[in-house]
């Protein structure tokens, strides 16, 4: 009898700190696809040229930051134990403003909501997997194009005339939990505009603007 309870014992201590690995062997498939939702936060930074606070232009010219909606999926290639090559294709619902004041009248509102289709290539680095969750590091450039384009504007005449084409560097980190039948990964990105988006024309809205550049921070939640 005490050599029995000693023995379940044994077996009882040993078995305390088991977790049983979801997916175990995940990484040996070379392609994974899944599907994403995010939230991103958008807006634009604006450079001011040698116009600006000068004759009948705006004393103050801002972007606000605006929520937006994005989904689309993933495919992520396996590199090797430590890195992937990943793209993830994806629609946005974009809503970008900028705002005028001015000293002696009201302020003016430029507001263009459009859809863009984002391809990024990216590359990520992996940490080694814990059990069922590992962190990861993410970089790459994205191509975004404008499909569609709805103006707005408040107090004002005219449209701020954009480019719709784009070019982001991005980065980020994640972390991968693995479950027993998928992979979940939220994720935080940053992108910055490569290019100068603004298109100089008699606009008056374009008076004082040398620079417009996108700068988006997404919240990605990845199924995989």
């Amino acid at each position: 009898m005490l050599l029995l309870s000693v023995t379940v014992q044994e077996a009882v201590s040993q078995g305390q700190g088991y977790r049983r690995k979801h997916l175990e062997f995940y990484d040996d498939k070379p392609i994974h696809y899944g599907i994403l939702f995010a939230m991103p936060f958008t807006r634009y930074a604006i450079k001011h040229n040698e116009q600006f606070m000068t004759g009948d232009t705006a004393y103050s010219i801002k972007s606000p930051t605006k929520a937006a909606f994005r989904m689309g999926f993933t495919v992520n290639a396996f590199l090797n134990e430590r890195f992937d090559l990943r793209t993830t294709p994806s629609v946005s619902l974009y809503e970008r403003e900028v705002r005028y004041s001015y000293p002696s009248s009201p302020e003016k509102i430029d507001k263009r909501e459009s859809t863009w289709i984002e391809v990024p290539l990216l590359v990520k680095y992996k940490s080694q997997r814990r059990v069922n969750n590992r962190m990861y590091m993410i970089a790459g450039i994205t191509m975004a194009i404008e499909t569609n384009v709805r103006r707005g504007r408040g107090g004002g005449v005219g449209t701020l005339d954009t480019k719709s084409t784009d070019f982001t560097l991005d980065y980020g980190v994640g972390f991968e939990q693995f479950f027993e039948f998928f992979k979940f990964a939220p994720e935080l990105r940053f992108s910055h505009g490569l290019g100068n988006v603004f298109q100089p024309s008699q606009n008056s809205l374009g008076k004082g603007i040398g620079r417009l550049s996108t700068h988006t921070v997404t919240l990605y939640l990845n199924f995989e």
